[in-house]
């Protein structure tokens, strides 16, 4: 999908689409998966392209490397912790010590979401890259996530935990038990097996709102996009104050391209959060496809400034826009920053040039 420019253009293929919200029941947990976009920034010469390679969505996992991740929480506390990834399926979860540490082990190279839940406090999501560049020889990402209020989301996970509706108690035991079985299987890196233990529970349970919104989630990142946005429209018409398949929806619409409906629901999950980073860069990427660039710009800075290291890359859209506008040292900028944080972008190199290019 192309979008013309008189000065420059940007290219974008959704290899895994816009990263999603994934719904956790009782402890604040929730995947979002991912957002991967083919892009090319072009000067009035020529055109340099950042591609992701569809290799790195379908990496096998035979003979791929395999980190830790090493976890603080600052000011320490004792939390739950969820980690989720963001071009493949998959999820894992534990606890933090008294320490504020903690830890995962044979993880794939990705952008992760690191989810924390404290409570009384809510939740705070924070993005971390894995990979050769940030691991170094031993394999060991060391990830320091410092605790601001303003980080956490309370409403959202104290609506999971103590206002369960009539529909969520109906569900039988036996859904349950699929639906926590096919999170094993997906820590097993086995999504063909989760999402036949998820059709079974909402086959038992159509009502099982987390089910379908899990459902939804593996759809979109195994690029079936239709059955993504059919997933999440019966999530959140099961759960209409579910802010996960809302902003699942948000996105899912802009990688089909209904744009108008995108910009509704993703301005419905800004205004429900609007520390979201997700939610905003969502809202700036589909102003941004609409010609709105102002307003594409307004929502795409606030995601960087929630989560600079976000899975949405939201520097790679601003510095088209600085481009379009003949703002070469603002695109250099915001290219800078994104290789700080993601320094094992497939054309890291290339990024590299042209970043001493606009700059001259």
């Amino acid at each position: 999908m192309v979008a013309d420019a008189p000065d420059s253009a940007v290219l974008f293929e959704h290899k895994a689409g816009l990263a999603l919200h994934l719904q956790r029941p009782l402890d604040g947990k929730r995947v979002e998966p991912a957002l991967r976009l083919l892009r090319a920034i072009q000067s009035n010469r020529r055109m340099v392209r950042f591609l992701l390679p569809a290799v790195l969505a379908a990496a096998a996992l035979g003979g791929e490397p395999l980190y830790e991740l090493s976890g603080q929480l600052l000011p320490p506390a004792r939390a739950a912790v969820s980690l989720s990834g963001t071009a493949r399926p998959f999820t894992a979860a534990t606890r933090s010590d008294a320490t504020g540490r903690f830890s995962f082990k044979k993880l794939q190279a990705d952008d992760y979401t690191v989810a924390v839940f404290i409570p009384g406090r809510g939740e705070a999501l924070r993005t971390v890259e894995v990979g050769p560049s940030t691991a170094g020889s031993r394999r060991r990402v060391s990830f320091t996530f410092e605790l601001k209020d303003s980080d956490f989301e309370l409403a959202g996970p104290v609506r999971r935990q103590h206002s369960v509706s009539t529909n969520e108690l109906a569900i039988p035991d036996a859904a349950l038990r699929e639906y926590q079985e096919a999170l094993k299987d997906l820590e097993k890196h086995d999504p063909e097996a989760a999402v036949k233990r998820l059709e079974d529970a909402v086959r038992i349970a159509p009502q099982f709102a987390v089910a379908w919104n899990e459902l939804g989630t593996i759809a979109y990142q195994t690029r079936k996009f239709d059955r993504a946005e059919e997933c999440f429209r019966e999530a959140l018409g099961q759960d209409p104050g579910a802010f996960e398949p809302l902003v699942n929806l948000g996105g899912v619409l802009v990688t089909l391209h209904k744009l108008d409906e995108a910009v509704d629901y993703n301005v419905r999950a800004v205004l429900a959060r609007p520390n979201d980073a997700l939610a905003n860069s969502q809202l700036g990427i589909a102003y941004f496809e609409l010609g709105r660039l102002d307003l594409g710009q307004k929502y795409l800075e606030r995601a960087r400034q929630i989560d600079p290291a976000h899975f949405s890359h939201p520097q790679l859209l601003l510095a088209e826009i600085h481009l379009r506008r003949g703002e070469r040292r603002e695109a250099a900028a915001v290219l800078e920053e994104f290789l700080k944080y993601h320094p094992d972008w497939p054309q890291a190199a290339k990024m590299r040039q042209t970043i001493g290019e606009l700059r001259q």
